[in-house]
């Protein structure tokens, strides 16, 4: 008994260390934001007659209360933020619901997706996502055997995210609706749902979601002025006609770090929507790739990392990692497709980079639980290398064997490793990450 509390204490007093590829695209990101912020803002003051770097200043503030909260979270263990995943679904729905409460709710260009802070204002939106993921990893875990074999199981998570999506509809928030029922259909698919039965969903929720956007007269709007801005430059096509000529200028290397034109008042939203334009002007094509570059890194780490996790049976840490790095992949796909006009205009920020209270804070709250998945995995990885040493060393004074039995300590951690991650008594069946069986 006081050797087993003994190898506890030296288990527990390993520590893990923080993805360090992770570590430096989070900061390289970060990095970006702020340069260009202060770059792609300065017509925008001009044009709002505030200070030139009001915006930068703002941003700045933002990017600090993100890495106060980053740091938090860095230091939480994931299973104290699993333990409230209930709560955190029923922390989305209402603030999906607050934005629409008068005086609490905030309207901005005919949206209702802010919640009014006084000095600032919060896009609901962007906590929503990071929550919802947080809870879909925590149902996936519970749920792995069902998940594939029984129909309840896989409509339960999208009948949530359909709740979800109609509430953002009413706001109205189409680019979010499509980027959340595509991170939903994502972690289904990771977490080994039945691909024959996926389809049914899928089928039937294409046709409603080509409905819904050519519902709204605007949506048609941009959808014909994305496939032909320049039949009207200055008026349907203005924002796509300004930002492929920003991208154009740019050519091979740029203008020059402040030396864009577009921004001056030609490029709407320059400093959020369309910052990617302003990149692609400034630093070109050389630019453009660095910074799909960094997001490819991030997502790609994000991926792998949650991989080692469920071959580790770290099943809630595995489909966490797997969840952000959809959420960063996608949304930073659509926002620089957006920018290079190969989307329809779609509301989207570039995650980390694009200026943006909510957008900044939440990202960093995305990238420091993604950096205490890669932590925990770590420590996991040293934990088992610690038993497996210990299991192979012969005892004080025995002579050394060609097969030593493994310890009682080791056999023990072993049997709790491969009982981690389920709630049921029977075999676990380890979800086919997408592969049919």
């Amino acid at each position: 008994m006081e050797n087993s509390a003994r190898q506890a204490t030296r288990l527990d007093a390993i520590h893990g260390r923080y993805d360090p590829w992770l570590l430096f695209v989070s900061a390289a990101l970060a990095c970006v934001g702020v340069v260009m912020v202060g770059s792609a803002s300065l017509g925008v003051a001009a044009t709002h007659a505030v200070d030139p770097f009001y915006f930068l200043t703002r941003h700045l503030i933002f990017l600090g209360i993100g890495l106060g909260l980053a740091f938090w979270l860095m230091r939480t263990e994931l299973k104290t933020i699993e333990q409230h995943n209930q709560w955190l679904l029923l922390v989305c729905v209402v603030l999906l619901l607050a934005v629409f409460v008068p005086v609490i709710g905030k309207q901005v260009n005919g949206a209702k997706r802010w919640i009014n802070l006084g000095p600032a204002s919060f896009q609901a939106v962007e906590a929503v996502k990071l929550m919802y993921i947080v809870w879909l990893a925590s149902y996936l875990k519970r749920f792995s055997e069902d998940i594939s074999a029984t129909w309840g199981a896989m409509l339960k998570p999208i009948g949530v995210a359909i709740v979800l999506v109609g509430l953002l509809l009413m706001q109205p928030d189409f680019g979010s609706s499509s980027l959340l029922l595509a991170i939903t259909a994502g972690m289904l698919v990771l977490g080994g749902v039945n691909m024959p039965r996926m389809f049914g969903p899928v089928l039937i929720g294409l046709p409603v979601l080509a409905v819904i956007a050519i519902a709204e007269p605007y949506r048609v709007v941009r959808l014909t002025s994305f496939l032909n801005p320049w039949v009207d430059p200055f008026g349907t096509g203005y924002q796509l006609t300004n930002a492929l000529m920003a991208v154009g200028r740019g050519e091979w290397t740029g203008v020059g770090l402040g030396a864009s034109v577009q921004k001056l008042s030609y490029l709407p939203e320059a400093h959020t929507d369309f910052i990617m334009a302003v990149i692609a002007e400034e630093f070109g094509f050389v630019g453009v790739c660095a910074v799909v570059g960094l997001y490819m890194l991030l997502s790609g780490r994000a991926l792998w990392i949650g991989l080692k996790c469920v071959e580790m049976r770290r099943h809630f840490s595995g489909y966490v990692a797997f969840g952000i790095a959809l959420w960063m992949g996608l949304q930073s796909f659509v926002s620089i497709g957006v920018n290079l006009g190969l989307l329809p205009t779609k509301g989207l920020t570039l995650p980390m980079i694009s200026y943006g209270g909510s957008s900044v804070v939440m990202s960093c709250a995305a990238l420091a639980v993604l950096l205490r998945v890669s932590y925990e995995l770590d420590r996991a990885q040293r934990q088992v290398a610690r038993l497996r040493g210990e299991a192979t060393q012969p005892a004080a004074g025995a002579p050394a064997t060609a097969n030593p039995i493994p310890s009682a300590a080791a056999n023990s951690a072993r049997g709790n490793d491969a009982a981690r991650g389920t709630s049921r008594l029977r075999e676990r069946v380890e979800p086919t990450l997408g592969r049919s069986a």
